[in-house]
This record gives C-alpha cells, sequence and structure tokens, in this order.
C-alpha cells in the first residue's frame, strides 16, 4: 500500500470555515451520524464455483483482476498540478490551494503553529483521547517487536556488511475531506517513529484536531496545512520553505494517489491504494450476523469497496443475506454500503474447506477472515492476504483500530507480492564492501573474464591497473 491504505476518502469541499470541534460535529461530518434514506437489499451477487461454469468463471476472474482504479482525468489534473509546483514552488502550492480548496494561505501560514497545533488537539474529548492512546500503545509495542537488522560477514577475501539507517525525513498525509482518519495518521507515524526517522511530517490540507491529537500521539514534530496533489509534489521536490522528504506515506483522494505514482522515482511512496476490500471465510456455523457485520464495516467506507463472503453452506449464505438487509436498515451510511455490495460485493460457493482456501488464495484481498474451525491452522495456508483475522473474536475493526499491526495494506491484488506497511519501510538498506589485497587478487581473473564477456574493457582495466588478473 504497493502498500496502500485501503481508505479512499473525498477532500473537504471548497470554502466554508471548519466548524467548531465537538465528538457530535466530528461524527456529522464523517457522516456517521446523518441516516441515509431506507434501501431495498436483493442479497450479495452469488457466484457459484461449486460446478463448472463459463459465466461463474468469468465473474470470479473479475474479482481476481480488480485494479487500483486510478482515473485518467485524476492523472492527468495530478500532472499538471506536480509539475508546476516542481518547477514554480510556494506559488503553485498557494495558487492550486486557493483554486482548489478555496483557502488563501502565504509562505507563512503553509506551516501551523506548534502551540496552534497542541490548542487544537487539547479540544478532542477525554475518551477520544484515552481511545487514541490505548491504540497507540498497542501499534508502538507490534512495531517495536519488527526485526529490521543489517549483517556483517567477514570472508577470505575481506568484509562485506548490509547497514540499515532509517530515512530521514518522512511525510504522513491524512485527508481533510468530510471523514478525518486519526488511526490512520497512528499506523503510518508510529512504524516510522519506532524506525527511527528523525522528521515525521504530516500533511493535512484542514487540520482536524482528532487528526492532530493522533499526530502528537504519533511523534509528528511539523504539520503542513496543504493537501491535493500539490501538497504531494511540495514534499517530493521541496520548495523555498518545505523542505523535501523521503517517502510519503498515508491515504487520500484519486488525485493524491496519483500525484504518490508521478513523484515516485523523485521520492519513495507506501503504495498505490485502490478500495477498501474483504473477504469473509465462514463455515456452515459462523453467526450469521457477524458475517453480515464484518462486510458491512468494510461496505460503508466506498461505493467502490468490495465485501466478498465466501462459504460451502447455501443455508450460511441465505442467512447472511437476511442478517445484512436487516443490519444495513439501521446504518447511517447504507447507500454506500448498499451500493458497494451491489456492485462489488458477492457470494461466493465453494465445494467445501480446501476450496475456500484456493479461492481466498486466488483473490489475495487486503483484508481475510476466517470463520471457520481450526482457524489458526487455515490461516497458515494462506500467503496471499495483507492481514489475516483469525477465529470469531478478531473483527477486521479490531485491525483499522487498535490491534496493533500497521492497517495500511496492499490492495487490489497487491497482496500476491506486497506487505503491510511496517518498521521495514523507513529504514534503508546500504552494502559495504571491503577486500584486501589478497581478496581482490583472488576475484580479479574471474572479473576481468566476466566484464569482457558484457563488453565492458573499463571494468576490467579497472581492475588490472591495481596488478591483478593478468595484463591489459
Amino acid at each position: 500500500m504497493g502498500r496502500g491504505p485501503a481508505r479512499r476518502t473525498a477532500e473537504r469541499p471548497t470554502g466554508g470555515r471548519r466548524p467548531p470541534w465537538t465528538a457530535t460535529s466530528y461524527a456529522d461530518r464523517g457522516g456517521f451520524l446523518v441516516a441515509s434514506p431506507p434501501v431495498a437489499f436483493p442479497g450479495l451477487p452469488r457466484i457459484d464455483l461449486r460446478t463448472p461454469s463459463a459465466q461463474a468463471a468469468a465473474r470470479f476472474d473479475g474479482l481476481v483482476r480488480r485494479s487500483a482504479g486510478l482515473s485518467g482525468q485524476a492523472h492527468a489534473a495530478a500532472a499538471t498540478i506536480v509539475e508546476d509546483v516542481r518547477t514554480r514552488g510556494d506559488a503553485a502550492v498557494i495558487e492550486a490551494t486557493e483554486r482548489f480548496e478555496g483557502r488563501r494561505l502565504s509562505p507563512e501560514t503553509l506551516r501551523l503553529a506548534p502551540e496552534e497545533a497542541d490548542r487544537l488537539a487539547d479540544e478532542v474529548p477525554a475518551d477520544v483521547q484515552a481511545a487514541l492512546a490505548f491504540a497507540a500503545e498497542r501499534i508502538r509495542a507490534f512495531h517495536a517487536a519488527q526485526p529490521v537488522s543489517g549483517a556483517v560477514v567477514e570472508t577470505a577475501d575481506g568484509r562485506l556488511e548490509s547497514r540499515v539507517r532509517p530515512l530521514a525525513r518522512v511525510a504522513v498525509y491524512a485527508p481533510g475531506g468530510t471523514a478525518a482518519y486519526p488511526s490512520s495518521v497512528l499506523m503510518c507515524a508510529i512504524p516510522a517513529a519506532v524506525a527511527g526517522v528523525d522528521e515525521i511530517v504530516l500533511l493535512t490540507p484542514r487540520p482536524d484536531p482528532v487528526v492532530l491529537a493522533a499526530a502528537k500521539l504519533a511523534g509528528v514534530g511539523e504539520v503542513l496545512r496543504i493537501g491535493g496533489a500539490q501538497g504531494v509534489a511540495a514534499v517530493a521536490f521541496g520548495t523555498e520553505t518545505i523542505r523535501r522528504v523521503d517517502k510519503i506515506v498515508g491515504p487520500g483522494n484519486a488525485y493524491v494517489t496519483a500525484a504518490k505514482r508521478l513523484v515516485y522515482g523523485h521520492v519513495d511512496v507506501d503504495g498505490i491504494a485502490g478500495p477498501s476490500e474483504i473477504v469473509v471465510v465462514a463455515a456452515e456455523d459462523a453467526a450469521p450476523a457477524c458475517v453480515a457485520a464484518d462486510l458491512l464495516a468494510q461496505a460503508e467506507h466506498d461505493r467502490e469497496a468490495s465485501a466478498v463472503c465466501v462459504t460451502w453452506s447455501e443455508a450460511l449464505a441465505d442467512a447472511v443475506d437476511a442478517a445484512v438487509a436487516k443490519a444495513l436498515d439501521a446504518l447511517p451510511r447504507r447507500d454506500i454500503a448498499a451500493a458497494a455490495l451491489r456492485d462489488h460485493g458477492a457470494c461466493i460457493l465453494v465445494r467445501d474447506l480446501d476450496h475456500a482456501v484456493e479461492t481466498a488464495r486466488a483473490l489475495a484481498p487486503e483484508h481475510l477472515e476466517l470463520l471457520v474451525p481450526d482457524a489458526r491452522e487455515v490461516a497458515a495456508r494462506i500467503d496471499t492476504a495483507g492481514a489475516i483475522f483469525v477465529g470469531p473474536h478478531t473483527p477486521e475493526a479490531a485491525g483499522d483500530y487498535t490491534a496493533g499491526p500497521s492497517h495500511v495494506l496492499p490492495t487490489a491484488g497487491a497482496a500476491r507480492f506486497g506487505s503491510p506497511l511496517g518498521v521495514y519501510d523507513f529504514v534503508k538498506y546500504t552494502s559495504v564492501l571491503e577486500l584486501t589485497a589478497e581478496g581482490l587478487a583472488r576475484q580479479a581473473p574471474h572479473i576481468v573474464a566476466l566484464a569482457r564477456t558484457e563488453g565492458l574493457e573499463g571494468h576490467a582495466r579497472s581492475v588490472l591497473v591495481r596488478g591483478h588478473g593478468g595484463t591489459t
């Protein structure tokens, strides 16, 4: 997430002042307390893989081959902004911010003053502060245990080293849209802090108190009041007042995602994040209400989110449909969840547990829940998932907030080759080679032979000039 957080978020609409922060106003802006109209739910689209069927195979292949869904329009717009910021610096950042967000900044106000960040963070209610601290403690403990180490090998020819050092400066993107995601700040910034990154910068267009509270807990030392493609470009290339970073991580909308892709190579990024996704493998004795709740927890993120149930029990599939319909009625974001389930959801019927494992491996989901007997043993058979949630007491929501591992995960099938964000993403390795004269003498004839095979005579002569490997 690549490793990307599977949360594609809308930036806050242009213009208007941010209302005073309270728990209620925060929830309202996130949409969590605003009920949408009732929706009819006909059931999850069924894909029956129990017997060969060209139609079912084609539909399943569509799920397997899903993409991150990058918009060509977003890519083109982001490319223009990125190039403008690269060439004109602060002026381009300020102009783009006013044009797209209705906010007028100056070089002096691109940063949020530390005392203002502290004041806003202190507005957050005590129970939310406690929840953030609870989550931060567990995230920090997990990542502190991740092994990141170098190695030294002494050979007959000399000394070889793999040296590991933390990145110097990292930017964490926190959207400034209709919803704030403080959990993503914790999940991105804490692994960086544990890795030893000296400077962690927060990019957030409209600093939200709860995001600032999370940033303070996570070790963020600088807050930039910019976002969008212009914010990404500013920290990727640097401007007159903003120093460039080594890496950019964190969720954003389609323009942010496109900008991250464009600046990769000038700076590292965590990955190209697609919509949120979950696969729940459920046995016949799984609780339908739990399966339904976990599917809806993912579907409410985004109309593009994918929520899939895999089971060998038609009775459970029917019960899950009924449970989803019942739970959907009471869900504030039911219109979003219903659209996601209709367009990107599925109930896949398989022959048995072995077939379910094969199916889950092929889907390579961001999140995989196992509500099956001997779930830990089943989890050991699956190596193509961003995160695996084992057993009935491990809902995916625990991974989103408090369990410990970063919720920044590969999406769109990238779990075949990608990994969750971790401490290892915020360090770099350098190879250090030191040969003795005798060691070079032993290697020289082979270096010369290989260099000349490749037509690189200069390589050969750089050894020969040291008196090894024969004559020129």
